[in-house]
């Protein structure tokens, strides 16, 4: 496995990239693909175990580690007592990337590529670099999507994981996308009116905005014709911590004004940089079913008449004619809602795994569902909930979320 070492500041970085096959467990086929993970110590701490970070998603890769000040904010508490495996999911950063210039492969085959970049190849993408590193066990924190992929990890190979971590990443398993986004909806609903009950005017605002995507009068800096469902989709921005400021700000902008309409394309989730992202993001709930447009199907009557009801991670069809950056991905999208997605989960084995850690389970959760994220805590009973309304989906930025986790996994503070 070719490494490189670099230094910034005082951290040691060993850039390690690593060629796997693309299809695990089928000698033969010969495809292959490289992946990425880059190694991070600090001064001193070169002998300490490994903690390989998963990064939500699906279709992003891992942040790039500086310090001074420490970024990823969570760095210097994961540095305190691990060095860092900063893994590139495949088909992400320095993984084989998937990007337009694939789109040359036509529709079938790279349709047919993309399900192969899911949490259980990942996994075993992890594995290989954990033996490469010669790590008998290492840890894992996994936040949103990367929390996912680490119940897949628990159901094939648990005996690698020392510490589990997840942050606001207890997936629904075995159960149907239609029922987690039903629920998503619901947490959207609440999200929505708590807003307007601080921002009363604000409704107002958004009813103003929705008015202008439905007469085509909303046009970005990047040529979108910004529909009713894309103008709604701001909501995201209420699951994160400091997003409300954000919402906040852009509703106090003119519409006509050119920073409304840059503010307004930052805003909204789902663009071209991370074409996977919006690809094939329902898979990522897609436990042993095809999603066919779960987030459309499963829409409430009252969102339907109520476009104030703003929107958080729910895909659109329609994207795939009116944002220009995913137009070319129409038909592979397309493919793959069709796709009959395997299951990656196993809850006998990962109630039988013997796993431990601590997990933070944000009340609040727009993306994932505080319910279900609880059920799947009752098959690991090893990994202690921290169960908190004090942050949203990423309250892992906030830096003081993993130290709490190890202190909790360490016996060293209470839930």
């Amino acid at each position: 496995m070719p490494v490189t070492t670099r230094r910034l500041q005082d951290l040691t970085i060993d850039d390690h990239t690593l060629t796997v096959p693309l299809v695990w467990g089928d000698p033969d086929d010969g495809r292959t693909i490289d992946v990425h993970a880059a190694v991070v110590a600090r001064e001193g701490g070169e002998d300490l175990p490994y903690l390989v970070f998963l990064q939500g998603g699906p279709g992003h890769e891992a942040p790039r580690p500086f310090h001074a000040p420490a970024a990823p904010s969570w760095l210097d508490a994961a540095l305190q007592h691990y060095r860092v495996v900063m893994l590139d999911q495949r088909g992400t950063g320095l993984s084989t990337p998937v990007g337009d210039a694939d789109l040359e492969r036509g529709t079938e085959a790279l349709a047919e590529h993309i399900t192969h970049l899911r949490a259980d190849s990942i996994v075993r993408d992890a594995e290989a670099v954990r033996q490469e590193l010669g790590a008998d066990t290492w840890s894992v924190l996994g936040q949103s999507f990367g929390g996912f992929t680490s119940l897949s990890y628990l159901s094939t190979d648990a005996a690698s994981l020392a510490q589990v971590y997840i942050t606001g990443g207890l997936s629904a398993v075995g159960r149907h996308p239609d029922d987690v986004y039903a629920l998503t909806y619901d947490k959207m609903r609440e999200a929505s009116e708590r807003y307007y009950r601080r921002f009363p005017a604000h409704r107002d605002a958004v009813r103003r905005i929705v008015d202008l995507a439905a007469e085509g009068a909303l046009v970005l800096p990047g040529g979108e014709v910004v529909s009713v469902s894309r103008a709604r989709s701001i909501g995201s921005l209420l699951g994160s911590n400091d997003g409300w400021q954000t919402l906040w700000s852009l509703l106090e902008l003119p519409p006509h004004t050119n920073a409304f309409r840059h503010d307004l394309a930052a805003a909204m989730p789902y663009d071209a940089r991370n074409p996977l992202y919006y690809v094939f993001h329902e898979s990522s709930y897609a436990d042993g079913f095809a999603t066919n447009w779960s987030a459309e199907r499963t829409e409430p009557d009252d969102f339907r008449a109520d476009p104030t009801l703003l929107t958080g991670e729910h895909v659109h069809r329609e994207w795939l004619d009116t944002v220009p950056g995913l137009q070319p991905w129409r038909d592979v999208t397309l493919a793959l809602a069709d796709h009959q997605w395997p299951r990656v989960y196993d809850e006998a084995v990962i109630a039988a795994s013997g796993a431990r850690g601590a997990t933070a389970v944000y009340v609040n959760d727009v993306y994932v569902p505080f319910e279900f994220a609880m059920e799947t805590s009752r098959l690991i009973p090893g990994v202690t909930p921290w169960i908190t309304s004090e942050h949203e989906h990423n309250g892992l930025r906030a830096g003081d979320v993993l130290s709490r986790l190890i202190d909790i996994a360490h016996g060293r503070a209470v839930r």
